[in-house]
């Protein structure tokens, strides 16, 4: 890729990858899917995080699922973190 190329490409070339999935508030838990790319598509990946006691505790989702589409990865994660809270509530952290 040229130089100029590179300085001049349009904006609407970036890989979904560079967008920020907006977070999500359930049951008192932020969530904020946050996949990671991957060869096959994008890992399913989550930050979980809920002020507990004034001291702010999140955990890192991380599966082994990977998803071709970016915005179905995103709403995967976010189906799965909210299992995760369901089954564990407090005790994730």
């Amino acid at each position: 890729m040229s130089l100029l190329s590179w300085l001049f490409r349009s904006k609407s070339n970036e890989s979904p990858a560079a967008k920020k999935a907006a977070a999500v508030e359930y049951q008192g838990f932020r969530i904020t899917p946050d996949p990671m790319k991957e060869a096959q598509g994008y890992r399913l990946c989550a930050l979980i995080e809920k002020e507990i006691g004034g001291e702010l505790q999140s955990h890192h989702l991380i599966r082994a699922d990977t998803i071709s589409d970016f915005d179905a990865c995103v709403e995967a994660s976010v189906a799965k973190a909210r299992q995760m809270i369901d089954q564990q509530g407090d005790r994730l952290f």
